[in-house]
């Protein structure tokens, strides 16, 4: 027989155990390889699209009135900048757009019409589904209109400027790097030659843009640019022109972190089920040495040497992980694409799929080589086996062990002391599944946490993503006076209360910052400060903890704030993060803003309500101050629906993990108990023929196993309510997050806790009911 035929029947000879280790190396490989595709991708997605694409690095757009040739030539002549290209646009500062099309709510944002018939060489405009039926009359929008929208061609679509609406067919999508969604507070439309034309003449001059576009040769310097630009041309800036925008990839790649902490919690959880299956493989290999012992004793006396014993076992579980490491490669191709259409919404961009060879080579290496390793260390003990001693069972000349629960002394029930015995003799293998249990309890109580936190209580996470919730935004016209209509909107009936709170770039030590500033920070639902105040004096100012960390400033510090040609003192009050800003974000009074531009005034409109339906305060306000507002959002129907996609992702991880959860505490007891029974077939029939039912042994074995587990699931229960809140902070560290207070949820954790335990137990029963086929006349006859 040679070592292949030897391996193979050690596999055919515990199917069982054989097929749970398939699974959970499976179920390993499976999510390792998930999350290192999308890590891995997620790298270069944008840089891939850009060149599909052919888009743009960075985005300059600006009213006609205020373009010099000099801000064109700058971009031109900057270094590294391959090419640059300006066009002519129809540009709207304020543009009433409803993204989803079953829910009736507008978001106002600036946008560019762009012509669909100019030729150009950036960003050329590519379709991805388009009708010629409704080209006349039609429009073009982003891709993402229809992920996360739900729009259709054909579908009618309105943008809404200055109070008057002008409707469109969809005439077909297209994708945008850039001015795609509205993380960036921009985005773009195409219309025919003859809509672009008639458009441009009836919004005369003032809507006439520029959209200036560059393309660097290596990647590299694009936040550079608007940097120096910035700092060369300190007039060009929304303050002076409320059509100004810019914006450069590396700002249009912040849209991904989410998928990035999915795809990292995938490859953690992973590691979680590698660990778990090296340790089965750990306890299968010394099990099957123990209870093998003799066979073993056999095969070296008919010739086998022990390093040939070796390989055969090492090879045995090096072919199941192999067959294991193969389909779970397989089945991640059909379930990346869901994860790729979670980018999709996300981005607006569509993922590429296809083959990620890369990463597949790499999981299957890594579970490989872990097994390999696992199987030699497990096995080595066979070399040192004398073929006597494995004659008599590996027996020795004294092999007494001490009885730690003796029967006429331990106080307690017959059952509950046996189990108690059961439970000291195979202490190795019960500390082995208490180490399992904890760290797939933990994972599972990390996951109920974060889901509950953006599904459920949603306040603790806008609060740390730095988003505040509002229930109706309203955006008032330009040149109407913002203060006037607040102090109106507060005496209206069901407002609770109402604040400005609108955004500005500065320009901080070289840095862009986007900067919210508001007439009462005290008034803010979800205050995104962690450390020190929000400012309350013309002269104080916040910023991130990350741009403090890089400027090397702290709270009680003077920093330097420029805003076109003014430059002012402030003095630092606070820290605060937001996932918005990244790592360049700070907070200005109004008063503060305006030593900077003075006469500025915030064009945004918090309203609170109290008792009052958000529709029917908004048809009211439209009603009564129409003339002044340039739209009304329901804001809450917005961040329930810019959620969603976030719930989505978070809902599947959750899934994914509780049902590993199960598989992977049925399947550790099934090897275990399965191996238990063949070790003491003799035992249990004697117990039975003395009387023992087979219920009550079934009870013995499964409440051995319980305080185990019990143990385990406080362990990792507890560790995951501690520590999820820190490793949430470790991975959103770089995105600027410092200060992370999700709620932890007790009762469903508890829940979650009970639910493993009583899984435990019913599966210990379950899988202990091969007790009612061992019989004491069986043993005989044997």
């Amino acid at each position: 027989m040679n070592l292949f035929n030897l391996a193979m029947a050690n596999i055919k000879k515990a199917k069982g155990a054989a097929a749970s280790l398939f699974t959970l190396i499976l179920a390993a490989v499976l999510l390792l390889n998930v999350g290192i595709t999308i890590i891995s991708s997620m790298g270069g997605f944008y840089g891939q699209k850009v060149k599909e694409l052919h888009g743009a690095h960075v985005n300059i757009a600006m009213t006609r009135a205020s373009l010099k040739q000099s801000y064109v030539d700058f971009i031109q002549n900057y270094d590294g900048v391959q090419q640059a290209e300006t066009e002519q646009i129809i540009l709207m500062p304020r543009t009433a757009v409803r993204f989803d099309k079953k829910v009736k709510n507008d978001f106002s944002l600036r946008t560019a019409l762009l012509n669909a018939d100019s030729p150009r060489s950036i960003a050329p405009l590519k379709l991805i589904r388009e009708s010629a039926s409704y080209e006349k009359g039609g429009i073009y929008v982003p891709y993402s209109l229809h992920a996360s929208g739900g729009y259709q061609i054909g579908d009618s679509f309105s943008l809404t400027y200055k109070n008057k609406h002008y409707d469109y067919r969809i005439a077909g999508f297209f994708e945008s790097t850039m001015m795609g969604k509205p993380n960036l507070a921009m985005i773009a439309f195409y219309l025919p030659d003859s809509s672009f034309r008639q458009l441009q003449i009836e919004l005369g001059p003032e809507a006439d843009g520029i959209l200036i576009s560059a393309v660097f040769a290596d990647n590299k310097h694009p936040d550079t640019l608007l940097r120096d630009y910035h700092k060369q041309f300190p007039e060009s800036n929304e303050s002076i022109d409320p059509g100004f925008w810019s914006a450069d990839i590396a700002q249009a790649q912040h849209s991904t972190l989410t998928i990035h902490i999915v795809a990292m919690i995938l490859v953690a959880f992973a590691a979680v089920i590698v660990l778990v299956s090296m340790i089965v493989i750990k306890f299968r290999i010394s099990g099957s040495i123990e209870d093998g012992m003799v066979n073993i004793g056999v095969l070296q006396a008919v010739g086998y040497t022990s390093s040939q014993i070796l390989i055969s076992i090492v090879l045995q579980f090096m072919l199941i992980a192999a067959a294991a490491s193969i389909m779970g490669v397989a089945i991640s191709y059909a379930v990346i694409p869901a994860f790729g259409g979670i980018i999709t919404k996300l981005t607006g961009l569509l993922w590429p799929g296809g083959a990620h060879i890369g990463s597949d080579t790499s999981s299957a290496f890594v579970i490989l080589f872990l097994v390999l390793i696992v199987s030699l260390l497990s096995s080595v003990r066979i070399r040192s086996l004398h073929p006597v001693a494995a004659l008599r069972g590996g027996m020795n000349n004294h092999n007494f062990k001490r009885n730690h629960f003796p029967l006429d002394k331990t106080k307690g029930g017959l059952q509950f002391v046996l189990a108690c015995k059961n439970i000291a003799v195979g202490l190795r293998q019960n500390l082995m599944i208490a180490a399992i249990v904890a760290a797939i309890a933990f994972a599972a109580v990390f996951s109920v946490i974060l889901y509950y936190n953006i599904a459920d209580d949603k306040t603790p996470f806008l609060r740390m993503i730095g988003t505040e919730t509002p229930n109706v935004g309203i955006e008032v016209q330009p040149g109407q006076d913002s203060g006037q209509l607040l102090m109106q909107l507060k005496r209206m009936p069901g407002v609770k209360k109402a604040i400005i709170l609108d955004y500005i770039t500065t320009s901080i030590e070289g840095r862009l910052v986007m900067t919210d500033f508001s007439d009462d920070y005290g008034q803010v639902d979800n205050p995104t400060v962690y450390q020190g105040r929000y400012p309350k004096y013309d002269n104080e100012i916040v910023i991130s903890g990350g741009l403090a960390r890089s400027l090397g400033k702290n709270i009680g510090d003077t920093i330097q704030v420029h805003l076109g040609k003014s430059t002012e003192p402030y003095l630092i009050t606070g820290l605060n993060q937001s996932l918005n800003s990244w790592s360049n974000g700070a907070s200005l009074t109004i008063a503060g803003v305006q030593r900077l531009a003075p006469g500025h005034q915030g064009m945004s409109i918090n309203v609170y309500l109290d008792g009052i339906e958000n529709e029917f305060f908004m048809s009211g306000v439209k009603a009564k101050y129409g003339s002044m507002i340039q739209s009304a959002t329901n804001t809450d129907q917005l961040t329930k629906n810019q959620t969603r996609v976030y719930i989505s992702a978070v809902f599947s991880v959750m899934v994914a993990i509780l049902t590993i959860t199960v598989l992977v505490v049925v399947l550790i007891l099934y090897l275990v108990i399965t191996a238990a029974l063949l070790k003491r077939k003799r035992e249990l029939g004697i117990l039975k023929a003395i009387g023992y039912t087979t219920f009550q042994l079934r009870s013995q074995i499964a409440l051995s196993f319980v305080p185990v587990v019990i143990v385990g699931v406080l362990i990792g229960g507890v560790l995951g309510g501690i520590c999820t809140n820190s490793i949430l902070k470790m991975l959103l560290s770089g995105a600027g997050i410092y200060n992370v207070q999700l709620i932890i949820p007790v009762p469903l954790i508890l829940l979650l806790s009970l639910s493993i335990i009583l899984l435990a137990y019913f599966a210990s029963m379950m899988v202990s009911g091969r007790i009612k086929r061992i019989a004491a006349y069986g043993l005989i006859s044997e």
